[in-house]
């Protein structure tokens, strides 16, 4: 019988990682185990593998596995992996094969339903990753993944920025708001999903940001502005987090939530908020020469296009 990792052993020297590299071939299993790693190699990606054989029968999944049946997701498979596998977590030195990090993003314990060349039908039960998956061969080592199962997450809203109301003064009842600077820039929705963002096409440095979320999928608003010379992004609300819209909730709920991502990189940062400071936010910005603050009611829903909800006070 042939040596199903011997291609495996090809790849990589035990001297030079910690990945397990057994010497003995594999010895049959009971074909029931998974394991789904977080890979933060040359580019982000998700590592599925399924015990078969004594072995691991692995695909790497750049988008991780699909929320929505409408959503197909390219799956390239790769060589078979050890079971030891099942188990590894660490960093794979730079200049490896795979290097990088690596971590053990979901394990559990998988149904078949068919298993075939061109066609593995499974069902998974794990924490994180749970349902019936399909994957099937399309060419050569890519093959895609679709879930067979209803969605399991609301889908993106879609939606247009919420924008202020000008106002002259500050609102008297100044407890029911939270005080924002108005920042001047250029107003930016960024979605964020499988590690990736559609706004890096324009602004490439944001790869860094959708590579930091992992699997993790959000909507963040925010504003492109010019900060001691540098362009940064300040972002000050959160539309959809890890699967939940929030634009029905109070804003409140999605201040918290977006606080709870502390969100802080080169160019990313999470803009200030004040809540009932009216005064000493005002004076700030003029101090900073910028054009104002947007006061925004705590217990307001996030409604596109203009709303009293979020008022903007000039400096």
């Amino acid at each position: 019988m042939s040596d199903k990792l011997a291609r495996y052993r090809s790849k990589r020297d035990d001297r030079r990682t910690p990945e397990p590299v057994p010497a003995e071939p594999p010895a049959p299993g009971d074909d029931r185990a998974f394991v789904i790693q977080e890979h933060h190699a040359r580019s982000l990606h998700w590592d599925l593998r399924l015990e078969r054989d004594g072995v691991l029968v692995s695909w790497a999944v750049p988008k991780g596995l699909p929320a929505d049946p409408a959503t197909n997701h390219l799956a390239v498979h790769t060589e078979d992996h050890p079971l030891e596998y099942l188990t590894f977590h660490g960093e794979i030195p730079k200049g490896e094969y795979g290097g990088g990090t690596m971590t053990i993003w979901d394990t559990g314990t998988y149904d078949t339903e068919k298993w075939s060349e061109r066609e593995v039908k499974v069902v998974l039960h794990g924490t994180r990753a749970s349902g019936r998956f399909v994957l099937f061969r399309t060419r050569g080592k890519n093959w895609m993944i679709h879930r067979m199962d209803p969605p399991v997450r609301d889908p993106f809203p879609d939606v247009e920025p919420m924008l202020p109301a000008e106002r002259a003064r500050p609102p008297r009842d100044a407890s029911a708001y939270a005080f924002e600077f108005a920042w001047g820039g250029r107003r930016l929705l960024v979605p964020v999903e499988g590690g990736r963002t559609t706004a890096s096409r324009e602004h490439p440095w944001l790869r860094g940001l959708a590579e930091s979320f992992g699997s993790r999928t959000a909507l963040l608003d925010g504003e492109l502005v010019t900060l001691g010379g540098a362009e940064i992004l300040v972002f000050y609300d959160l539309l959809y987090d890890d699967g939940r819209s929030l634009v029905d909730q109070p804003y409140t709920d999605r201040r918290a939530a977006l606080e709870a991502l502390d969100l802080a990189g080169p160019h990313w940062q999470t803009a200030p908020s004040w809540p009932g400071e009216a005064g000493p936010v005002r004076q700030a910005a003029r101090e900073q020469e910028l054009p104002g603050v947007v006061a925004k009611r705590l217990d307001a829903p996030y409604e596109p296009g203009p709303s009293k909800s979020w008022l903007f006070i000039p400096s």
